[in-house]
């Protein structure tokens, strides 16, 4: 009897033992399910803030802005307009001859696109 009460013991204890860490692990996991939460917030306060400024930085007005005064752009009119017209026997764009321009105020067009 003394022997069956000591083995009763000993796995009582190992119980306990393996209780005690399972509740360990628990509260380990738990612990880190908390810190992923509270990453994921911020996570996502941050991506809301990423999209507001993309779309503030991205408004019509502020684009036009920086291309008037950091490029010196300026609004196309119709007295600087250039129109090309293709020759009457020319097959594609690229073969129609290029009317005479000033290069200071107009872009070349040569075979293959502008440059």
């Amino acid at each position: 009897m003394n022997r069956l009460n000591i083995f009763l013991l000993i796995v009582v204890m190992g119980c306990a033992l393996s209780v005690v860490n399972a509740t360990n692990q628990q509260r380990q996991i738990f612990i880190q399910l908390q810190r992923a939460q509270t990453q994921e917030r911020q996570l996502q306060q941050d991506y809301a803030q990423l999209q507001y400024q993309q779309s503030a930085l991205s408004k019509t007005s502020r684009i036009e802005q920086i291309a008037t005064d950091s490029l010196k752009m300026q609004p196309v009119t119709t007295g600087r307009t250039q129109y090309l017209t293709l020759a009457p026997g020319a097959a594609r764009a690229e073969d129609a001859p290029v009317p005479p321009a000033d290069a200071a105020s107009v872009p070349s067009v040569r075979r293959g696109g502008v440059r």
